[in-house]
């Protein structure tokens, strides 16, 4: 009996042995297993990663080429309307039709200019009411006398009605000239002599040296200073 007894303890711990060495090889297996679809997840995290940094890559150099098309667009328009000049304050429908006809008269009287100032054309904007007229002068130098002419009278007036004349400019544009607005209001109080220039550099004039600005922060921090 003691024999059968240790021969059965025998055959029992060499079939627990077979079963764990059993189970440890399907453990292998599994992990194996698993292991090669890690790897698998991982190569094509990795490509994904990859492929996901190329397109946002292409999406940044796409980004930068409309900005830079959206620029020379503007600077196109904005060169398109270089002999144009806004004129804001005259009662609708006054030119009875004739626009061009009308200022050709009107201008000279308000401005004094000689006679027959010459434009291309003129019409009524499409703004919200009032609509200010979009004059386009023959010449450049025409242009710019008018403008000049309106700075030098200050407040126009025609027949009780203030009379504004500015730069016909793109809305990209008057949105970058309207930031230096708070720029030039303390320039003003200071008796600081400045200008703004074409596109939207703000030049100021002091102790015999003159300084340009691009951008809002600059010119706010030179004014601290």
């Amino acid at each position: 009996e003691y024999m059968l007894l240790v021969a059965y303890k025998r055959v029992w711990r060499a079939i627990e042995l077979a079963t764990l060495t059993n189970s440890v090889e399907e453990i292998k297996g599994v992990n194996k297993e698993f292991l090669r679809r890690l790897n698998e997840v991982e190569q094509r995290t990795g490509s994904v990663e990859k492929e996901l940094t190329e397109k946002k890559q292409r999406v940044a150099a796409l980004d930068s080429r409309i900005t830079l098309l959206e620029q020379r667009l503007d600077d196109q328009e904005n060169r398109a309307r270089r002999n144009n000049l806004c004129i804001l304050g005259f009662l609708e429908q006054i030119e009875n039709g004739k626009p061009i006809q009308f200022l050709q008269e009107v201008l000279p009287k308000l401005l004094g200019l000689a006679e027959g100032t010459q434009l291309e054309w003129a019409h009524r904007s499409l703004a919200p009411c009032p609509h200010p007229f979009i004059v386009k002068f023959l010449r450049f130098p025409v242009k710019e006398m008018v403008i000049r002419k309106a700075r030098e009278w200050g407040a126009l007036n025609w027949e009780g009605n203030k009379i504004l004349i500015f730069h016909d400019l793109s809305r990209e544009l008057q949105e970058k000239r309207k930031k230096f607005v708070e720029n030039k209001r303390q320039l003003r109080e200071r008796g600081v002599k400045y200008g703004l220039f074409y596109p939207a550099i703000l030049k100021i004039s002091m102790g015999g040296r003159d300084y340009s600005f691009n951008t809002l922060n600059d010119a706010q921090d030179f004014l601290k200073k």
